[in-house]
């Protein structure tokens, strides 16, 4: 019997979803798209929690970035901030379609998906130059080698192919339900306190 490691899926450009009572209720609910998965660890984004105390124009305010005149005609557009992850919360993080794209700045996961952590994202999206689609986060969710593997051996998280929409577009609260709706779960069948009385 030789001691092998397990066989390594990539996860990168996946979609986790976590599973009732896991544990960790930092991570309760959450869907993580995931921007990098190697045998080195993983790292993803959570685009389900947002964050309550910061706006985006309250973001670009505090980082000295001015919206260019005529930017947005009328107000300007709702980008919620998110909490994605405990790991580094001061860091900002956008996950954007994958139209957009600076050099040796951007994490390229796939054709649909990208990630950039400078500030040039910012001031492109406030001079309306910026991705198409976008969802900002503070912090990020990190897994050191084997982690996330072993997790997901526990139960404690499902995976799932990421869906745009799912991450862009659906609204916070919906996003769990919707992609457990897509490996045909209903989420009552999961909860923690399904069959009690």
């Amino acid at each position: 019997m030789t001691n092998e490691p397990e066989p390594y899926l990539d996860l990168s450009g996946k979609m986790l979803i976590a599973m009732p009572g896991m544990g960790d209720p930092r991570f309760d609910r959450s869907v993580i798209y995931m921007c990098a998965h190697s045998p080195d660890g993983a790292m993803g984004l959570i685009v389900n929690k947002p964050a309550l105390n910061l706006s985006f124009e309250e973001l670009l305010e505090q980082l000295g970035i001015e919206v260019s005149a005529g930017a947005w005609d009328g107000a300007p557009p709702l980008r919620r901030i998110h909490v994605g992850g405990p790991v580094e919360p001061g860091r900002g993080f956008v996950l954007h379609s994958g139209e957009y794209m600076i050099d040796r700045a951007t994490l390229v996961v796939d054709d649909t998906f990208g990630m950039t952590a400078t500030q040039e994202i910012l001031e492109d999206m406030a001079r309306n130059r910026g991705p198409d689609r976008t969802l900002m986060a503070l912090g990020y969710a990190g897994w050191g080698p084997g982690q996330l593997e072993s997790e997901i051996a526990a139960n404690g998280w499902l995976t799932c192919d990421a869906s745009p929409e799912i991450v862009f577009s659906a609204p916070d609260a919906n996003k769990w339900e919707r992609a457990l709706a897509t490996l045909g779960i209903d989420p009552l069948l999961l909860s923690a306190d399904a069959g009690r009385a």
